[in-house]
């Protein structure tokens, strides 16, 4: 899996400019979490997709990014947690041991 890093405002800005033309997803990890490590492991494990693209999000470094994700697309914070972005909003979201590769592409594709 190719990871885009999200480390700032501008980076969402861009993912959901390129949200209109392709799905976009978004990872939120903690590197202190195991559950965290464990979705995070299934992803990079599960085939992907080269019509998705994959932003990654460390919590421990971003966290306030996280909190602006949350209030532009409407959706609580969790950790882990996934987002689906379509056309400039959030189309799907999962957390915990719920984020499977499989949901996020049918979600992406649909």
């Amino acid at each position: 899996m190719n990871w885009i890093d999200l480390t700032d405002a501008s980076g969402v800005d861009r993912l959901v400019e390129q949200s209109k033309t392709r799905p976009q997803v978004i990872f939120k990890h903690s590197t202190r979490c195991s559950i965290s490590s464990t979705a995070k492991f299934r992803l990079e494990s599960a085939k992907g997709s080269e019509t998705v693209d994959f932003y990654y999000l460390d919590l421990l470094s971003y966290r306030s990014l996280s909190g602006l994700i949350a209030e532009r697309f409407g959706v609580p914070h969790a950790s882990p947690q996934v987002l689906v972005i379509k056309d400039g909003r959030c189309v799907f979201d999962e957390s915990h041991l719920g984020i499977r590769m499989d949901e996020i592409l049918a979600q992406a594709a649909a």
